[in-house]
């Protein structure tokens, strides 16, 4: 077993790199960790990743990537200080980094495009932790079209209502799950995951509050699979509203991989994955998250 801190494993896949990558490395990280910021209040989150490639070009290899995050990871808790993050998310760095400094060694290659997206993000503080399966990014866009086009299908007026109600136009928090390491993915976990985003929403009064996007929040799944039904429930109860968004064919890959009886569903044609945005409104996710403490 390998005792070493995240930091000093950091500082090993650095060391593991020729020079010539090492250069590289310096030379790209702070133009790169500018454009990352610039981009990443934009609704894909893959765009700080994106941007991160141009300064890198065409030719970069996956270990000069990975050198990129071990080197942003070394500073990223004062990063998230600097943020003024409350100790929700501080005290899950421990866990985080430690995670991350194992992948990083670990140098699979090809790096895989959606770890990649996340892990600059979450190295450059774009994202923190909201538990130990989820990352809450910090800066995402909620506009009304989606709340319009669900109003036009006929979903009725409540979530262009709530949107205008609640200041929609506004930053928002944005939670996405870590596939890497499930270990929070249940109730308990999400659960957390929301309370930590009602301490950032109550430090920073600025922010709408939380969303997320998921074929996990379709009403059906309360039914088909009643384990994944607190992912819906438990925000509704607290005050949150659902956006239809619709299915599409990475939600039917992602919904029938884990669960052969949706699977079944999905090949019979009795059910088809759809996608929805949950979104959690500023004041009803704090009084949440402070009723959960007192409790």
């Amino acid at each position: 077993m390998d005792t070493a801190s995240p930091e000093d494993r950091f500082r090993q896949v650095l060391a593991g790199l020729s020079d010539g990558q090492r250069a590289r490395v310096k030379a790209a990280a702070p133009e790169a960790e500018r454009r990352a910021a610039d981009a990443a209040s934009h609704w894909d989150f893959t765009l700080p990743a994106q941007a991160v490639d141009i300064v890198l070009g065409p030719k970069a290899e996956d270990a000069v990537r990975r050198g990129l995050i071990a080197r942003w990871s070394l500073g990223v808790i004062e990063r998230a200080a600097h943020l003024d993050m409350p100790p929700q998310v501080l005290d899950l760095y421990p866990y985080w980094l430690d995670k991350m400094a194992d992948f990083l060694l670990q140098a699979v290659e090809p790096y895989d495009a959606d770890f990649w997206a996340k892990d600059v993000r979450f190295a450059l503080a774009l994202s923190v932790p909201g538990a130990r399966s989820q990352v809450i990014d910090l800066s995402s866009p909620f506009g009304p079209g989606q709340t319009v086009r669900h109003a036009v299908q006929g979903r009725g007026l409540s979530a262009p209502l709530n949107w205008l109600r609640h200041g929609g136009w506004k930053t928002w928090l944005e939670v996405h799950t870590e596939s890497r390491h499930l270990d929070d993915f249940n109730e308990e976990g999400w659960n957390r995951a929301w309370a930590t985003a009602a301490a950032i929403c109550e430090r920073k009064p600025e922010l709408a509050g939380m969303i997320g996007s998921s074929w996990f929040y379709d009403p059906p799944l309360t039914e088909i699979s009643p384990r994944l039904a607190h992912l819906r429930l438990n925000p509704l109860k607290g005050g949150a509203f659902m956006v239809h968004q619709g299915p599409g064919e990475i939600h039917t890959e992602r919904a029938g991989t884990a669960s052969p009886t949706r699977k079944a569903l999905i090949d019979s044609g009795d059910y088809t994955a759809r996608s929805w945005l949950m979104a959690w409104p500023r004041d009803s996710l704090v009084a949440w998250g402070r009723a959960r403490e007192a409790a």
